[in-house]
This record gives structure tokens, sequence and C-alpha cells, in this order.
């Protein structure tokens, strides 16, 4: 078997049990009576809610630790960890802390007091940031906060999350904004994984699948 291959199946097999860990804990919420509605105004029958993580002293060992191994092959010049606020300052320090670097985190919206912070935290002009997002979406949030950082005058190597839905959206913007990115787990590895526990029943099935297809109009 080649390298490539190799390292192929390990990160397939991190991704299945990344599904297997959310669904385990809840963390992963079905509800298509009374759909969720995320920030950016979509309706959905899905919701995930990373921040239960941290609930689970060993569920958030592996999660780090994987995220830091990430960090680690991918951006080996790493000299800065910043968590996207609120739902990745948990994890984001874990990583941090794991990788023995500086950490920051990226608000929402700047302050309206005081020094009115975008970025909280104390980091070296043109360091080389890594970002930690619990789940990106649409994207609009994550790319919000990238450019925060990279407003601050800080290098921007990339953004690593736990969970993406892989949307065509996001997967645009990444693209335009010239933002790398990778994630421990998607959709695409939940449902497959979903399947074959039969964690869904038909019913559920039918309409995740047509949520999936098109987010935007569903419902």
């Amino acid at each position: 078997m080649s390298f490539k291959k190799r390292i192929k199946e390990h990160f397939e097999d991190i991704a299945k049990k990344t599904s297997e860990l959310l669904l385990q804990i809840n963390a992963i919420k079905f509800n298509h009576k009374n759909p969720f509605t995320w920030a950016s105004g979509w309706k959905s029958p899905i919701y995930c809610d990373n921040r239960i993580i941290l609930s689970y002293p060993e569920i958030r060992k592996y999660i780090s630790k994987e995220l830091s191994a990430i960090v680690s092959i991918k951006y080996p010049e790493t000299e800065l960890i910043a968590g996207v606020a609120t739902g990745a300052i948990g994890i984001g320090m874990l990583v941090a802390e794991e990788l023995n670097k500086p950490f920051v985190y990226v608000r929402a919206n700047p302050k309206v007091h005081g020094r009115k912070n975008s970025v909280e935290g104390h980091f070296k002009d043109c360091a080389k940031v890594v970002v930690i997002e619990d789940l990106i979406s649409t994207g609009g949030s994550s790319l919000k906060a990238c450019n925060s950082l990279k407003n601050e005058g800080l290098k921007l190597l990339g953004m690593v999350s736990i969970f993406n839905y892989d949307f065509d959206l996001s997967k645009k913007k990444f693209f335009e904004n010239n933002i790398d990115h990778f994630s421990l787990s998607s959709f695409t590895h939940l449902l497959n994984y979903a399947k074959e526990e039969k964690f869904f029943n038909s019913d559920e099935m039918k309409h995740i699948l047509r949520w999936r297809d098109d987010p935007a109009n569903w419902r």
C-alpha cells in the first residue's frame, strides 16, 4: 500500500471515529418537525453542537489530540493558535496547550467598550497563526474570524475544524479567499456512519437527504 493511500485511510478512520463520538454524546441533534434556525437564517433538521465535547474528558482529549496532530502535520510553522468565540475557545485552548503555543481568541464582534478588541490575548506582530473552529457551516463566521486575524497583521496559515457541513457555498468562500482548511469529520462522513449504524430511521434519513440537496430552500 502506498504512503498516500495509508494517509488517506488514516484520515478516513479519524473522520469515522469523530462522527461516532459526536453521535454518541448527542452533539448531533435531529428534529425535522421543529427544525433549527441557524445564524444564517437557514432552517435545518439537524444541528451540531460541538461545545458538548468539553463535558466529556476522554472525548475532548481525543478531539484535541487529533486537531493538534493535523496542525503539526499541515502547518509545522505555526506560532500561534486562535480559537473562534465562543464554540472553539475551549477546544482551541486545549490544542494550544498540547502544542505548547500561545493562544488567543477571536470575537464574533469587537468589544463595544474598553480597547474594542476583535482578538483577545497577546500576540507578536506577523505571527503565523492557525485558527481552530468547532464547526464550519455556511462559512460566514469562520471567514470573519480569519479576516479579523489578518486585519491584526497576523499571517494566517489555515483553519482546522472539528466538523464541516461540506456546503458548496462554504467551499466557494474559502476558495475565493484563498484560505486553506481541514476538518476532522464532515457531513458526508457522518451520513455514511449513520447509515451503517442505522442511527436514523427511513423517514428521518429522507428529510436529511432532501435538506442536504438544497439546504437554503429546505421546507
